[in-house]
C-alpha cells in the first residue's frame, strides 16, 4: 500500500462512521462497507454497554464524533507531512486501555498511517468496539489484512511495544517491555483554572471537561482551582444541566459509596445530589467527586501544577485548554505530551 492508499482508506472508515455520529441512515455509497454492515455496527452501538456498562450509546457516539474529526484527506496529509517513515515495516505491539470507548484507536491510527504493522493487544472493557473498527478498515482496504494482528495471548514477534495502563501495569510493563524501544503511559488526569472572570456560559462548558465519558478519561478534569472568596454556587449552577449524569447506575453506584466513605471519617464534603465537591490537595478525584482548592496567587498554583505535570494530561482554562474542549483533543495531541508518530519514525 502507498500512503495515499492508507490515507484514503482511514478517510472511508471516517464518512462510514459519520452516519453513527449523527444517527445517518444507510446512503448506499461505495466504500467497501454494506448496509449489512451499517445496520451491524448500529446494534453494537446499542448492545455494548451488555459488555461495558460505562459504553453508553451516547458515550459511543460521542468518542466516534471525536474521531471523525480525525479522518479527513487535508488533515491526515498535513498531519503525516511533519514526518518521514521507513520503507521498511516494523510490528509494534499496541496494549491499549478500555477506559473509554475507542481510546486506543489513535495509536492504531499512528501505527498503520505510518506503513507498520500493528499488534493490537484489546483491553478486556473495548474488546467489542475496537475489533469491529478494524474489520470495517480491512473491509475498505483488504492491504491492510496483513498489517493488522491481534494477540490474543502472549505477546511475541514485536520490535516496539506502546502501552497504556495504571502506574501499577506500568510497572510490569517496564519490566516486561523495558528492552525494546517503547513508550509506557501511567496514570494521568486532567485539571482546570478558575480565575473567576468566567461567564456562565464557560462554567456551563466546564460540565463537560468533568461529566464527559462520566469522568473516566485522562482528559476529565478531576481538580478545579478557584480564587480566595470565590462563590461556588457559582458553579453548581453551571453544572445543573448535567445532573442526569446520576442516572447511570455505575456512576451513582460510585458517587453513594465514595460518599458515605468520607461521611464515616468526617470529611467535610459540599454535594448537590450528583457529585461532591471536597476541598483537598490533591489533583485525583474518584468517579462522581470533584476536588477544590483556593488560591491567592496564581502563580503559586503554575508552580504546583509543574511539579505535578508528571501526572497531569491537559490543563483547563482560558490561557489553556478551552473550557469545554478537553475532550476534543485534535490527530496531533498526543497522550501524555509524548509524540507517538516521532517514536514511531525513530524505529
Amino acid at each position: 500500500m502507498t500512503a495515499k492508499q492508507r490515507v484514503e482508506a482511514f478517510v472511508q472508515l471516517g464518512r462510514f462512521l459519520e452516519h453513527f455520529v449523527v444517527e445517518k441512515p444507510w446512503e448506499n455509497y461505495n466504500d467497501g462497507v454494506s448496509q449489512a454492515d451499517h445496520e451491524e455496527f448500529s446494534k453494537v452501538i446499542e448492545d455494548v454497554k451488555h459488555h461495558n456498562g460505562w459504553f453508553t450509546p451516547d458515550m459511543v457516539r460521542m468518542s466516534l464524533k471525536g474521531i471523525r474529526t480525525w479522518l479527513y484527506t487535508d488533515t491526515l496529509e498535513n498531519w503525516l507531512s511533519h514526518y518521514t517513515f521507513k520503507e521498511h515495516p516494523k510490528t509494534i505491539a499496541v496494549i491499549m486501555a478500555g477506559n473509554i470507548p475507542l481510546v486506543g484507536f489513535h495509536d492504531a491510527l499512528c501505527v498503520l498511517l505510518s506503513g507498520n504493522k500493528l499488534m493490537a493487544k484489546f483491553s478486556g472493557d473495548d474488546d467489542v468496539l475496537m475489533p469491529i473498527i478494524l474489520k470495517y478498515l480491512v473491509q475498505i482496504e483488504p492491504g491492510f489484512d496483513a498489517y493488522i494482528r491481534v494477540a490474543n495471548q502472549r505477546m511475541a514477534d514485536f520490535d516496539a511495544v506502546i502501552a497504556t495502563g495504571s502506574n501499577n501495569s506500568a510497572r510490569y510493563f517496564e519490566s516486561y517491555f523495558g528492552k525494546y524501544p517503547n513508550i509506557i503511559r501511567k496514570n494521568r488526569t486532567s485539571v482546570a483554572i478558575v480565575s473567576g472572570n468566567e461567564t456562565e456560559g464557560e462554567l456551563n462548558l466546564l460540565g463537560h471537561d468533568i461529566f464527559d465519558f462520566y469522568g473516566l478519561g485522562c482528559r476529565n478534569v478531576t481538580k478545579v482551582y478557584i480564587p480566595e472568596g470565590y462563590n461556588l454556587d457559582k458553579i453548581f449552577g453551571a453544572l445543573f444541566p448535567f445532573q442526569e449524569v446520576i442516572n447511570h447506575k455505575k456512576y451513582a453506584n460510585n458517587y453513594d459509596y465514595h460518599k458515605a466513605i468520607f461521611l464515616m471519617n468526617q470529611d467535610k464534603l459540599i454535594e448537590n445530589g450528583f457529585i461532591l465537591f471536597k476541598e483537598d490537595k490533591s489533583i485525583f478525584s474518584p468517579i462522581g467527586m470533584l476536588n477544590y482548592e483556593y488560591y491567592s496567587d496564581i502563580n503559586s498554583v503554575i508552580a504546583e501544577l509543574e511539579k505535578e505535570k508528571e501526572s497531569i494530561q491537559c490543563i483547563v482554562g482560558s490561557n489553556y485548554v478551552p473550557f469545554g474542549k478537553s475532550q476534543e483533543p485534535s490527530v496531533q495531541d498526543y497522550a501524555d505530551g509524548v509524540d507517538t508518530m516521532k517514536f514511531i519514525e525513530s524505529l
